[in-house]
């Protein structure tokens, strides 16, 4: 049965206030009997638990149908129920079992259902608030009316992603309540440590609707949201709730507790709010009603757990199942010879097509929009694609959660972070989010996003904006890795990543935007995860990658007018990595050398040199040889930068090293 068949249609008659109390009901003893298993060893890992705030989630939930998504917390249990999400693989979720929710992939902290509309626990506090922004996105330009509540606490106030989420939300007047569970804690900190201005007062300074609702009374909650719901529907724009209420656990199970006293807990437990729902029933001659629910509701938790307990651990050969989604299988195409584009040209174009070709694709970033992109990149598509490419405030954070979240929701989105050095700022977003979440859903939802960045060195661009970062998103398992050399390439690389299931990070080299080359047909696509053979040789094998490649390239040319055959090998695709080709070329040269423009320790050269000692030892007759950028900064000074930065010397000399090596 879908959450709009269950909601009545009002928040008063004896059926809605019932359903309130059964749903409420059932948070509370799922959560009571999942301490109980904690404690006696049957659930692992940590549980927050939000016995206590059942009104808040309940509340919030009740007028949200098949339309809607909820994102929450680390404590979100009670938003999952609330929306409709079955109790028995909850339990066996928590438990680690393969019939979880999330496959035993996520447990309490990620549990999560995208098919239900439930984005997920997050055990990031505040994480989940860009992420709502980013289905609230989707949900806009879908034009079906559907609402996002993002729930979080009162700590999450103090992070920069809320900030960033509600500043968005209200730029793009998308249709997302900010739902905050005050329960009065950060954590072990009281809330009045925490901040200095009120919910009510940061409203203000955003530009959005306040409400403050008694978060025990279900009752008041659902009329207020009944009513903030409808409104956000119409168009209202975001609406900022403030939800007052009380956990009666710890921060986690095991917490001492020693922040506070046994007397603060027992006044709120005499306004809990099965209490106070209750005695409201009870007047209205609903006692009967409460002892039928509450029967049905033990027995329903009773066959839950025993079902959760004799389900099965996921098998041993899954353990690396749900990292990406299947992509599909793609030809490697011809290499074009005609015409003349410059790679600015290609990535302008490939942008275009997409968009053109599925109306899921929409672009957003600073300044992509009116601005066309700090190069010019995207000129006259925010023209030409209306609520399809999108400006955004300088929100690092809130562009990468926006992507994840529209991505979640079924759309492409292709957002733009404008220079590499900025991974830092919501590398989050990325790592622990876009990355984990096909893997943490157990395979439950798929994140078709593309973030599109560039970086470059040798124009005294300074230490901040200068990067070769490759090296960190590759160590991350999920994300897709690509750095394109030529025009043909960042043509179909770019559409092919844009058109991908997985999250892809498309690292562009600004020095190389004016390079011309032929111009590849309209429906050129290349394969991602996929090295390409530049040059082929017989004495030393070259992998490089980015601009380096040409350098490579350049010295191969020379040094086989002497008689020296060098095979160069583009990586195009960091991760997942093509080692079958390198590795089929060090069969046939016996020797190799690798260039990269990052800097050289615990990079893609030390990976690459890793696996051909173990998976190519008795091919080589001489050691790998990894020609980088030096160990420091990018130097500012010209002096110093091309000092440290590869140059074709030094990669001739490495080649000619390895080949003057003689086993």
């Amino acid at each position: 049965m879908t959450a709009a068949a269950l909601t009545p249609p009002d928040t008063t008659s004896p059926a809605a206030m019932s359903e309130m109390y059964r749903r409420m009901f059932r948070i509370r003893r799922f959560e009571e009997r999942a301490a109980r298993l904690y404690a006696d060893g049957q659930i692992p890992g940590f549980l927050h638990l939000s016995i206590g705030q059942e009104a808040s989630a309940v509340g919030a939930c009740w007028p949200l149908d098949d339309r809607d998504v909820v994102t929450s917390t680390h404590r979100g249990h009670g938003h999952c129920i609330a929306k409709g999400l079955d109790v028995e693989g909850m339990f066996a979720e928590l438990m680690g079992r393969e019939t979880g929710t999330c496959r035993g992939r996520g447990g309490s902290m990620h549990i999560a259902d995208p098919r239900r509309g439930i984005f997920g626990a997050n055990g990031i506090v505040g994480a989940g608030l860009p992420i709502a922004v980013g289905a609230g996105t989707a949900a806009q330009l879908r034009h079906t009316g559907g609402v996002v509540v993002a729930f979080f606490g009162d700590g999450a106030v103090a992070q920069g992603v809320f900030h960033e989420a509600v500043n968005l939300a209200a730029v793009w007047n998308l249709p997302v309540v900010f739902w905050c569970e005050n329960n009065g804690y950060s954590e072990f900190s009281p809330a009045a440590d925490q901040h200095r201005a009120s919910l009510r007062e940061r409203a203000i300074g955003y530009g959005v609707e306040f409400q403050a609702v008694d978060g025990n009374d279900v009752l008041a909650v659902a009329e207020l949201q009944n009513a903030i719901v409808a409104r956000v529907r119409g168009g209202a724009g975001p609406i900022l709730v403030e939800a007052s209420t009380y956990r009666w656990h710890g921060h986690y199970e095991g917490d001492p507790e020693s922040y506070r006293d046994a007397t603060e807990l027992e006044e709120w437990k005499q306004r809990d709010p099965l209490l106070v729902l209750g005695a409201t029933m009870r007047a209205h001659g609903l006692a009967d009603q409460l002892t039928a629910i509450e029967a049905q509701i033990e027995a329903e938790i009773a066959d839950a757990i025993e079902k959760a307990t004799a389900a099965p651990y996921p098998a041993p050969e899954t353990v690396a199942d749900y990292v990406t989604s299947p992509r599909p299988e793609l030809p490697e195409p011809p290499v074009p010879e005609t015409g003349a584009w410059k790679v600015m040209h290609a990535v302008t174009n490939a942008l275009t097509k997409e968009l053109e070709d599925d109306p899921a694709v929409f672009l957003a970033g600073i300044d992509v929009g009116k601005g066309g992109n700090v190069f010019a990149l995207t000129r006259g598509l925010a023209q030409r694609f209306p609520d399809r490419v999108r400006d955004t405030p300088i929100s690092e954070s809130a562009i990468m959660g926006t992507a994840v979240g529209a991505a979640m929701a079924g759309f492409k989105p292709v957002v733009e972070l404008m220079y590499f050095d900025f991974i830092g700022v919501c590398l989050d977003q990325l790592m622990n989010q876009a990355a984990k979440m096909r893997f943490m859903t157990g395979g439950a939802v798929s994140v078709p996003l593309v973030v599109r960045t560039q970086f470059a060195a040798g124009k005294s661009s300074g230490s901040q904006h200068s990067q070769s970062l490759e090296a960190l998103l590759a160590h991350i398992p999920g994300l897709t890795v690509v750095m394109p050399s030529t025009v043909a390439d960042t043509y179909g690389l770019l559409r092919a990543a844009i058109q991908d299931p997985n999250p892809v990070v498309f690292i562009e080299n600004r020095l190389l935007y004016g390079m011309k080359g032929p111009q590849p047909p309209v429906d050129h696509i290349v394969p991602l995860g996929k090295a390409i053979v530049r040059r082929p040789g017989t004495d030393v094998t070259v992998v490089s990658y980015s601009k380096p490649i040409h350098d490579c390239l350049a010295v191969a040319e020379r040094l086989g007018a002497e008689g020296l055959s060098v095979e160069v090998i583009d990586l195009r695709t960091i991760s997942p990595l093509d080692f079958d080709t390198v590795l089929a070329s060090l069969r046939k040269t016996n020797r190799l050398v690798v260039v990269h423009q990052a800097v050289g320790e615990f990079g893609i050269g030390a990976e690459i040199a890793a696996r051909a000692v173990r998976e190519g030892f008795w091919h080589l007759d001489a050691p790998v040889i990894r020609v980088t950028a030096g160990t420091s900064p990018a130097p500012y000074t010209p002096v110093l930068e091309q000092l440290w930065l590869p140059d074709q010397q030094r990669i001739e000399a490495a080649i000619r090293e390895s080949y003057e090596m003689r086993s």
